[in-house]
Formats: C-alpha cells, sequence, structure tokens
C-alpha cells in the first residue's frame, strides 16, 4: 500500500485491514474523528506512537501539549501545513 491508495480507502466505512494501530488512527483523524484517533494511540509507548500524538494535539490546537510529544518523537514541531505532515507520518508508517 502506499499514500495514494491509503488515501483512497477514506472512501470506505473501515480502515484497511491490513493497517496498523497507529495508521488506523491517522486514518479516524481524516475521516474527521479526532477523539476516536487520540483514544487509539494514548497509551502507545513508541517514539511513532509519539509523533502521531504530537500531530493529533497540534491539529487540536494544544501546541504546548504538541510540543512535548513531539519532544518525546525527537521531533521539531513543523512549520507546514497539518495536511502534509499528514502525509509525511502516513509515508513513514506505511
Amino acid at each position: 500500500m502506499n499514500l495514494e491508495n491509503f488515501k483512497s480507502s477514506l472512501s470506505q466505512a473501515q480502515p484497511p485491514q491490513a493497517a496498523s494501530i497507529l495508521l488506523q488512527s491517522l486514518w479516524l483523524d481524516a475521516k474527521g474523528d479526532w477523539h476516536a484517533a487520540h483514544h487509539l494511540i494514548d497509551a502507545l509507548e513508541e517514539s511513532k506512537a509519539y509523533w502521531v500524538h504530537a500531530y493529533l494535539h497540534r491539529k487540536e490546537g494544544d501546541a504546548s501539549n504538541a510540543n512535548y510529544w513531539y519532544r518525546r518523537a525527537q521531533k521539531q514541531m513543523p512549520s507546514y501545513s497539518l495536511q502534509k505532515e499528514w502525509d509525511e507520518i502516513v509515508t513513514a508508517l506505511l
């Protein structure tokens, strides 16, 4: 699967069966369910999960909390669009 296939799956009712929990979270976010997306990754303890967590808090508008998670992910909060970061994370996870 690539980014375009993943984006195409957003027209479906469920995320792709082979999608990891992190990809499922980003899929739910793209479908407009921020809370379900956050719930999926909230307790995960790994660098990539921290990146997704940071992105979600950035999207929420909570810069302080987002910065905390970016630091845990060893990343800088980007200055570019949320969509570009979403694409970047999805690509990295695929």
